[in-house]
């Protein structure tokens, strides 16, 4: 049966609301649960640069935790029990939002509700492949989806021209997000290496941990710019493909100079023996934070470079065959 709330209880309800409300702080709340762990840590973390950066991180206290803090909305967030590397990714609008997070899996049992930006990146998922960008921006003008997925799975396989036509039908609002303005960057990037455009210089750290620059190899035969790094599976699979092909054409005027996106030296250094990689290697050790990451517009990797004796980029991207027929035909 229904009951009617007297003058005093409303008073006693409103009051015990704004108390609640008091103890929390800033603009982003959550409350989640934790399947199967009773105590820990969760972190929060801001996605930036395909990297996530540590925002706060409260304890599990009987498998139940609360985030109350002051962070950019909306954005994509991800939340991490301590312990593990990865953790489960969010859409997060101004609304507060109710998780349950499961470890194990990637997190991909975990559930949240709350966020409508989140129920449009689950409705993005589900359609995957079949999806044309520009179709879904024409649908989702407005939304941070949109221009996400425009900044992350679409920005490597469309040329700067396709870029900036789908930036264009963004709305306005989004503008400002690290997204469009990592993309308005990424065009200008690469318009400057475009084929026929010279190799910008960049100089870095090699396995022994001397500065080499670029420009020592450049202008002394044919150059392929490989960017990989020890935790890309499909760089992993490309590499005897690259090696056949230094074999192949390195006493005919053929080199390759190797970036690495790794974090950890160690990783870094035995993927290089186990695969087999005989050329020169250097790394920042920052993973997409690398300096020629940037320079060069690599948005995915396996990504390279090839460069002519002049110092020219002629061509990018050759995987598989497509190396070896090219250099067959330059060094007939």
């Amino acid at each position: 049966m229904n009951k009617c709330i007297s003058g005093k209880g409303i008073l006693l309800s409103l009051t015990f609301f704004a108390l609640c409300s008091c103890a929390r702080k800033g603009n982003l709340w959550i409350d989640g649960t934790v399947d199967k762990v009773v105590a820990g840590t969760v972190y929060l973390e801001k996605f930036e640069n395909k990297l996530y950066l540590p925002v706060d991180s409260t304890k599990i206290k009987n498998g139940t935790f609360a985030f109350s803090t002051t962070a950019e909305l909306p954005e994509i967030y991800r939340l991490r029990i301590g312990g593990t590397r990865s953790g489960f990714f969010m859409f997060l609008d101004k609304s507060p939002v109710t998780v349950k997070l499961v470890d194990g899996d990637n997190y991909r049992q975990s559930e949240l509700t709350g966020s409508a930006l989140q129920q449009e990146w689950l409705k993005y998922l589900e359609k995957g492949d079949d999806i044309q960008i520009d179709e879904y921006i024409r649908e989702h003008p407005a939304s941070l989806v949109a221009a996400y997925v425009l900044y992350r799975n679409y920005s490597y396989r469309l040329s700067p021209d396709e870029i900036r036509h789908n930036v264009a039908m963004l709305d306005s609002s989004l503008y400002r997000t690290q997204y469009v303005q990592a993309l308005n960057e990424l065009v200008v990037t690469l318009d400057n290496v475009a084929a026929g455009k010279p190799a910008p210089n960049f100089t870095l750290a090699n396995v022994e941990g001397k500065e080499i620059s670029l420009s020592q190899y450049l202008k002394k035969g044919y150059l392929l710019l490989d960017f990989w790094a020890s935790w890309c599976g499909p760089c992993r699979a490309e590499n005897p493909n690259v090696v056949k092909a230094f074999n192949k054409y390195r006493d005919k005027g053929f080199d390759i100079f190797a970036v690495s996106l790794d974090r950890e030296q160690e990783a870094w250094t035995a993927a290089i023996a186990k695969d087999s990689l005989a050329w020169t290697h250097v790394s920042s050790l920052q993973s997409w934070n690398s300096a020629p990451v940037k320079l060069y517009g690599v948005r995915a990797i396996p990504c390279n470079y090839l460069i002519d004796k002049d110092g020219t980029i002629i061509a990018k991207n050759l995987f598989g065959d497509e190396l070896d027929n090219k250099l067959a035909e330059l060094l007939k």
